[in-house]
């Protein structure tokens, strides 16, 4: 199998990020924040590194305020939720994914804030902050942006965004599950976002079930779960301090040992986003000249959409797939997404590169594309 499909989840994992998981196994198998024992405190030790090296990533200097979560999905959820006020109003763009559009529109139903969403243009941001900024009132509480479409591979302008939000006195939640490791985030100077929200298992390289919630406000957020913190056990509230006022229960401290791996690996990495999209480039210009071959938008990051004349974008990778080919086909859990680019009847077909696609690969690919355009199957 020829793996396409490192937008939903990069694979295979570096060497450096298995060696670091194991070591959970054998050296950091106590729970962090529980115990006075050695293992217990090198355990906690090695969670601290990690968050150290998710700020110094984003160029934050408050490893506290990283906290770890399920998945990129629950840091969101922690987020919006947890700072959001009845009669608050939301701003969102058109290309958010089902991980920040559900829990707002769920939200909405229930009466309890508004929501708008700003039609992004991926050909001029001008016209996106414009958009944005039509849509702010002085009820406006949030505005949230993906900073990377996970469908289309475009950039959404963050730093202007963020700077709008703030200018109108909201905050600004970044999700950046597509561009952490691969886009450089300037949390202390050019994005200082409120919130950022990582898929450590995407472009981290760490295991899955590992999303990390970034806080850059002294907002207080209200909890999304409760239970043991590993401190101020004799109070029957959370903590008020970060990170122990949101990680509720253990933490995953396998996946968080893997991503002191990935951290490592993505540093031994300068120029992987330029190998990338080297890659992703010639790929998408070759299929440019394949005959039926549907294209969008030209990426700005490793991952974008295609379609084949009259087929669906599932059909399309079902065919690949019987080839040998890992992509995914559908609405990739962006309905916004494809809404606003006129996929929403057929789906596409998504290929998406990481650090361990070569150019035989993407050659392959190409064959398997005008094979199955030929055929159709």
């Amino acid at each position: 199998m020829i793996y396409f499909d490192n937008a939903a989840t990069t694979f295979p994992k570096p060497v450096l990020t298995r060696e670091a998981a194991g070591a959970a196994f054998t050296r950091y198998g106590a729970n962090p924040g529980r115990g006075g024992h050695t293992m217990a405190i090198e355990t906690a030790q090695m969670v601290y590194r990690a968050r150290e090296g998710v700020a110094r990533l984003l160029h934050f200097d408050k490893p506290e305020n990283v906290v770890f979560t399920l998945n990129c999905t629950q840091g969101i959820n922690q987020a919006v939720k947890g700072v959001l006020r009845m009669g608050d109003h939301v701003v969102i763009s058109s290309l958010e994914h089902n991980a920040v559009y559900r829990p707002l529109e769920a939200l909405r139903r229930a009466g309890m804030i508004t929501l708008d969403i700003a039609p992004v243009d991926t050909e001029c941001p001008e016209n996106t902050v414009r958009a944005f900024e039509a849509c702010m009132t002085p009820k406006t509480r949030l505005v949230c942006c993906i900073h990377g479409s996970n469908v289309f591979g475009t950039l959404q302008p963050a730093e202007r965004l963020c700077a709008l939000a703030h200018e109108h006195g909201a905050l600004f939640l970044l999700d950046a599950a597509q561009t952490a490791g691969l886009v450089d985030i300037d949390m202390s100077g050019a994005l200082p976002a409120d919130f950022v929200c990582l898929a450590c298992h995407k472009g981290l390289y760490a295991p899955t079930a590992l999303g990390a919630l970034v806080v850059g406000t002294d907002t207080p957020i209200c909890t999304l779960l409760e239970g043991g913190s590993g401190s101020l056990s004799l109070e029957a509230e959370m903590p008020p301090f970060l990170p122990d006022r949101l990680e509720a229960g253990t933490v995953n401290t396998t996946g968080i040992a893997g991503l002191l791996g990935g951290l490592q690996f993505l540093r031994r990495q300068p120029r992987l986003y330029e190998n990338e999209m080297t890659l992703t480039h010639f790929l998408f210009d070759r299929l440019a000249r394949i005959p039926d071959v549907i294209l969008y938008r030209r990426p700005a990051l490793p991952v974008f959409s295609f379609g084949i004349r009259d087929m669906t974008g599932e059909a399309v990778a079902d065919a690949l797939a019987r080839r040998g080919f890992a992509l995914r086909g559908g609405f990739h859990c962006s309905p916004l997404a494809h809404r606003a680019m006129g996929t929403i009847e057929t789906g596409t077909a998504r290929v998406s590169l990481g650090a361990f696609n070569t150019m035989p690969q993407v050659q392959a690919l190409l064959r398997a594309v005008d094979t199955v355009r030929r055929t159709g199957q």
